[in-house]
């Protein structure tokens, strides 16, 4: 969740430290800070509550001066939201910063220690005592990095950190203890840099590398040493990433999620391409790892995944199951540990996570791997714990993704689903061939499906005006289109703040149906498929009981506009592909309804990007 960014170089350093945060505000925060080291040689720190302009206008007030500088974007977990809490922490008497990223599972005791010794904490946080007890290592004669690597031998608990220290000010030193939050950095000409994700650092370079669980990086403007915590030396292979800076910015649209809504049909084209042979029928997933007779052992697949990666997890148990004929399960990342999983042979345990660093998400990897299951992950950051931990792997190629609410990420990780269906379906040969070159085929026109729905309509805005007011929706699917009920739903109470819920429309008779009146609209997904005429059913159930009823429906369906109140149309596709298209209204619909009511589309309330910690 939160965002950490340093900087050593020939730049202001705060100044690059803040453009690098405001590139990861869409992880979520509360507070906000940024630490220099000054021409006089002490450490200036500016910290404030809120957003970062409040930031920016102090240090515009006050600046900050120097060329080496840390700074974070913090989501409270120790302590609440005030500026004595913010990030960076000072111990050794101002000498020595820290921003950390995760939870210090022992800081009590260390806090308590540290009384014992007279030392007095300013802040309520876990992260000051480290700032404390490196100081301490620095005051009887370590160097910065002996310091931090003596600091981190006695922590418990995942989390990431950078430090500056005036007693060194040609260097900083970032670290990494298990799974919380990932550090990557930048390697520049005559600076480098050191962020928790990548488009902090993309303004000034591509060229990266990335720290693992108990590593260290000594960063000095020409060079980055690298160190194991047993003080062993390594040198990681470096990574050219691909990403466009300009990508992370919102261009001409207003919010973030509004670009990335409509950058679907791009984010699509880039997922298939390389990956389906159009020519010959096939598809390619090199990635993957995976010999055809490991495809045909495959004896059950385990999706695990959190927020609306489990929902795509819901749609790939379908696709997966119909293309491939092997059972499917999907849990929630953080339950699935927590359960004692039954982990059978030749099973497989794919993981979803746009972030690749979601924690529950991880911690469900670790347990399949203690229990012998060959690991997947379907995954959009390259480089990321999931896409690196896992035995093969399946990128989504939707980009950076800003806004909180996610939407290409979703529909990307769909379509690997789909082709992860199909290529075990090639492999274990349960596609027969004509079957197999139709699925290819229709994944050539799915761009331009896609195209249709993705752009803002007026009806959109005329459905906002109608009911950005009410305060309670119901979304009815069936089949593979259930989990897209749970899908839109979730996207308008995420960034609306209305509360929504998702239901397969067969239950609604079992409870929901006790909450229709005049105020409670029903959005019902109704293609034409095998269940058509039980969605229309549904449809006269809740008009009966004075319901209104929103249909998203095919064009041309007479029949089901005459039993709607207000309809969304998209097109006729193949029944595993419509999940793909029959979400995108219903994210465009959650956008208007959120703009109306004057909602902060982009990083709603109390919701972070990227959930890293517990």
């Amino acid at each position: 969740m939160c965002g950490i960014v340093g900087y050593i170089g020939p730049r202001r350093g705060a100044d690059v430290v803040l453009a690098g945060l405001r590139r990861l505000e869409y992880r979520g925060y509360d507070s906000a800070g940024i630490a220099a080291l000054q021409p006089d040689g002490t450490i200036g720190v500016r910290r404030s509550v809120g957003k970062l302009h409040h930031l920016a206008d102090k240090l515009a007030a006050q600046p900050l001066a120097g060329h080496l500088a840390v700074g974070h974007t913090r989501w409270a977990t120790h302590g609440g939201v005030t500026e004595q809490n913010a990030h960076p922490h000072l111990g050794h008497g101002g000498r020595v910063a820290v921003v950390h990223n995760g939870i210090i599972e022992n800081y009590t005791a260390l806090r308590r220690e540290l009384t014992a010794q007279g030392i007095t904490c300013a802040s309520e946080t876990d992260t000051e005592v480290v700032a404390h007890l490196v100081g301490g290592y620095l005051e009887a004669g370590d160097d910065l990095l002996t310091a931090v690597r003596r600091t981190l031998l006695r922590l418990h608990g995942a989390s990431a950190f950078v430090f500056i220290s005036a007693t060194e000010p040609g260097r900083l030193v970032a670290a990494r203890l298990g799974n919380a939050g990932g550090l990557v950095v930048g390697h520049g000409e005559g600076e480098h840099l050191i962020a928790s994700d990548i488009p902090a650092i993309l303004e000034h370079t591509r060229r990266v590398s990335f720290l693992e669980s108990r590593q260290l990086v000594v960063l000095e403007r020409e060079r980055a040493s690298f160190y194991t915590l047993d003080g062993t030396t390594f040198s990681p292979t470096p990574h050219l990433i691909a990403w466009d800076p300009v990508s992370a910015e919102k261009g001409p649209y207003r919010h973030f999620m509004q670009k990335e809504i409509s950058e679907q049909p791009r984010a699509i084209t880039d997922t298939l391409r390389g990956r389906v042979d159009f020519h010959h029928g096939l598809i390619h997933l090199d990635t993957l790892n995976l010999t055809p007779q490991e495809a045909r052992d495959l004896q059950h697949i385990t999706i695990v995944a959190c927020g609306t990666s489990y929902h795509a997890g819901l749609v790939g148990k379908f696709m997966l199951e119909h293309l491939a004929q092997v059972p499917v399960s999907v849990d929630y990342g953080s339950e699935f540990r927590y359960r004692d999983p039954l982990i059978r042979p030749h099973t497989a345990v794919l993981a979803i996570t746009q972030s690749g660093e979601t924690v529950d998400t991880l911690a469900a990897m670790e347990e399949a791997r203690r229990k012998g299951a060959r690991l997947w992950a379907i995954v959009n950051a390259l480089g990321s714990q999931a896409q690196r931990h896992a035995d093969g792997y399946v990128m989504m190629q939707a980009g950076p993704e800003i806004g909180v609410a996610s939407t290409k990420a979703f529909t990307t990780s769909l379509v690997d689903l789909y082709l992860l269906g199909l290529y075990l379906g090639q492999l274990r040969g349960t596609l027969a061939e004509d079957s197999l070159q139709q699925a290819v085929a229709d994944l050539a026109k799915l761009p331009e499906w896609v195209g249709q729905v993705a752009e803002l309509r007026p009806v959109y805005g005329e459905l906002a005006e109608q009911f950005h007011k009410r305060e309670h929706f119901l979304y009815l699917g069936r089949k593979v289109n259930y989990p897209i009920a749970l899908e839109g739903a979730l996207k308008l109470k995420e960034i609306s703040y209305i509360h929504a819920e998702g239901y397969p429309a067969g239950e609604m008779k079992h409870g929901p149906i006790a909450l229709i009146d005049d105020q409670m609209p029903v959005l019902t997904i109704a293609p034409r498929d095998s269940v058509y005429t039980k969605m229309l059913s549904q449809m006269e159930q809740v008009k009966a009981r004075g319901g209104t009823v929103i249909g998203l429906i095919q064009h041309g369906d007479k029949v089901a506009q005459a039993k709607a109140d207000f309809v969304l149309e998209v097109p006729a596709v193949p029944p595993l592909l419509s999940p793909i298209i029959n979400v995108i209204p219903l994210q465009w619909l959650a956008y208007a309804i959120a703009v109306r009511r004057g909602a902060d589309v982009d990083q709603p309330r109390n919701l972070a990007k990227s959930v890293t910690v517990e």
